[in-house]
């Protein structure tokens, strides 16, 4: 009789669900993660597609990321010639410079403030016209203006920067004549604009395209597993449970296609720094032409990493409705 008791307590017991994933959180997303490596393994060729997709997209965001800094960079060069040039007629004095420079600096927007002699000023027209130094034969340093360059700060090079300054430039007694290449600087500030606009129209388009061709190519991935999907959800498997390890397994095909669109972008950049000399009238290596700096380069990273959860979640709401 006890022997079958025995027997028996077992089936009396309340039966336990099999714990796949271990015990807690840790656990439960190990499983989530050997999941979704399971399933790449599995559709090695749809994953590919899905990663080699993700990896074009953010190479051509990269590549227009790359001309858009170095543009940038450029822009940010000439816009240190902005600057203003006040004239005088006559050598100052080394008491009335320190004064004039000290009233000009003390305006909002001047960066850097540099005399510049009679004598200096024959000096770089000479240096101008290299090769034609007879031009200038008979010619002395007095017929010359002395001057002061005024370098101005980058928030004060903008249009409306330079002629606030000018105006205030022109309440210091003393100052009468000066220059600042109203026209160029109205044309360059037209150019910088232009280039911003640009720039953030086309990135929108890329932006809504690479995420329009991610959700669907992943939908590949989703399409060849709906049976399991339907199932899942038969048995009583809750939706997290069910899009845990598509989600992961997006997060890991956008990573990937990050970091192989950024190492395929450093090849470009390094092979066209290489042999861009041959076609080119400059030798972009000594041109100042750099690189995406590293915050850039993990903003791709974590677009990669986002584009592939967005498309394996847009992906899923037309399998996993309950």
């Amino acid at each position: 009789m006890n022997r079958w008791k025995k027997q028996a307590s077992p089936a009396s017991q309340p039966n336990k669900r099999p714990n796949l994933a271990g015990e807690g959180f840790g656990g439960r997303l190990g499983y989530f993660f050997s999941r979704a490596l399971t399933n790449i393994r599995q559709n090695i060729f749809v994953n590919v597609v899905t990663v080699g997709t993700i990896t074009l997209a953010l190479l051509i965001v990269s590549l227009f990321l790359l001309v858009f800094v170095n543009l940038e960079n450029a822009a940010e060069n000439w816009s240190e010639r902005v600057q203003v040039t006040v004239y005088f007629d006559r050598e100052l004095g080394s008491q009335e410079q320190a004064a004039l420079r000290s009233r000009i600096m003390a305006l909002p927007g001047a960066a850097r403030v540099s005399y510049v002699s009679r004598d200096e000023a024959l000096k770089r027209f000479t240096a101008r016209l290299r090769g034609q130094e007879t031009l200038l034969e008979g010619v002395r340093s007095d017929i010359l203006p002395t001057s002061f360059e005024i370098a101005l700060k980058r928030a004060n090079r903008e249009t409306r920067g330079v002629e606030a300054f000018v105006a205030s430039l022109k309440a210091i007694p003393g100052i009468t004549e000066m220059q600042y290449g109203e026209e160029w600087v109205r044309r360059f500030n037209t150019f910088l604009n232009f280039m911003r606009l640009v720039g953030a129209l086309l990135g929108g388009f890329l932006v809504v395209a690479v995420l329009f061709i991610v959700s669907n190519t992943i939908k590949l991935t989703i399409y060849s597993r709906r049976d399991e999907l339907e199932v899942m959800a038969l048995v009583g498997a809750t939706r997290f449970f069910i899009k845990a390890p598509f989600l992961i397994e997006g997060v890991i095909q956008g990573a990937g296609g990050a970091l192989i669109a950024v190492g395929l972008l450093w090849g470009l950049y390094e092979g066209f720094l290489h042999n861009a000399g041959s076609f080119l009238t400059f030798n972009p290596a000594t041109s100042g032409l750099a690189f995406l700096p590293l915050e850039y380069c993990g903003g791709i990273a974590a677009a990669g990493i986002l584009l592939g959860l967005i498309g394996s979640l847009t992906s899923l709401k037309r399998f996993i409705t309950v």
